[in-house]
């Protein structure tokens, strides 16, 4: 009579195996991460930390740098005996009048894409107009519309002097150069924040939609309760994004002004670049300092949007 080899039991043939294969399911998604997280390591977070460690020095980014202590950030924002540095307070109020202005961009976004959601005839060409300014270089953005406000030949000039009224220098004048880059700016983060509520668009539930037209909902009130509710994750990320780009704006300044005139345009950004990298810069450790501060602005915002979000997925379980 033949005896059968014994079946070895579950946990027997565990053991058998690999610690790879016995552990395969929870390490696979991780490989496939290591190389992103690898690379966002070296080329983000050892960054931000080196700019934390610079901004204690004094370093021209060549020779050996010299610890200051705090000494950049007390000339920075005028603490102890030191008055506040003007550039750096034209700087931030800049800022601030960009994080105003820009968010304008959210609620044009809005509208733009709830036309373009419609169907009707050429819908297409429109949107490929409104879609446009998306995929056009800050760099050609900038340059079009510094022709578009030439004091002479300009565009703009053109048509207000069909009304009358006498030419402007918008880029020359110190007290408008600042809104003029804004609105040059407005014109692709706008087409930005369409792109993302037409995708919120699409996945809106239409039997709710029906529901509430049914219970007699239309216009602001169809939008207010049924449509912006679900658009929230649309939302959050246009303010996010729009956020931080107001707060890193550089190339539309640089093209237009170069921080001028007389540096009524500078914000954090450039003011960074102009101590760090510029011509006339080469002051590492006070460059790093002004990109700790605009660092830690940016990150109030994330983490205050975060939160937000958090509790609201929380008070909707």
């Amino acid at each position: 009579m033949s005896v059968s080899p014994a079946v070895p039991t579950t946990d027997a043939a565990e053991v058998q195996r690999g610690w790879y294969k016995r552990n395969e399911i929870a390490i696979t998604p991780w490989l496939f991460l290591l190389p992103a997280m690898l690379f966002f390591a070296v080329y983000v977070i050892i960054p931000i930390g080196q700019s934390f460690w610079i901004s204690f020095h004094a370093w021209d980014g060549l020779g050996e740098a010299e610890w200051v202590g705090t000494a950049n950030y007390e000339r920075l924002l005028g603490l102890g005996e030191q008055n506040m540095d003007r550039k750096f307070q034209v700087s931030f109020w800049n800022n601030i009048r960009w994080l105003v202005l820009y968010l304008l961009a959210i609620p044009a976004g809005l509208f733009i894409a709830l036309f373009l959601n419609q169907t009707v005839r050429g819908i297409r060409i429109y949107k490929s107009l409104f879609f446009f300014p998306f995929v056009i270089s800050q760099v050609v953005v900038g340059l079009v519309f510094s022709w578009f406000y030439l004091p002479r030949e300009g565009l703009l000039n053109a048509v207000i002097g069909l009304f009358g009224a006498g030419p402007v220098n918008i880029l020359g004048d110190p007290d408008l150069a600042t809104y003029g880059i804004i609105a040059a700016g407005l014109w692709p983060q706008t087409a930005y924040c369409m792109i993302l509520y037409l995708t919120g668009l699409n996945a809106v539930d239409p039997e709710q939609v029906e529901a509430a037209r049914l219970d007699g909902a239309k216009g602001r009130k169809m939008l207010w309760y049924v449509i912006l509710p679900q658009l929230k994750p649309a939302t959050f990320i246009a303010f996010v994004v729009t956020i931080i780009g107001a707060l890193r704006s550089f190339d539309l300044i640089s093209v237009m002004t170069n921080g001028g005139p007389f540096g009524s345009t500078r914000v954090l950004s450039f003011y960074m670049f102009e101590e760090a990298l510029s011509e006339f810069g080469f002051r590492m450790g006070y460059g790093s300092a002004i990109a700790v501060v605009l660092f830690f602005i940016m990150l109030g915002f994330i983490v205050y949007f975060l939160w937000s979000m958090y509790q609201d997925e929380k008070g909707g379980r």
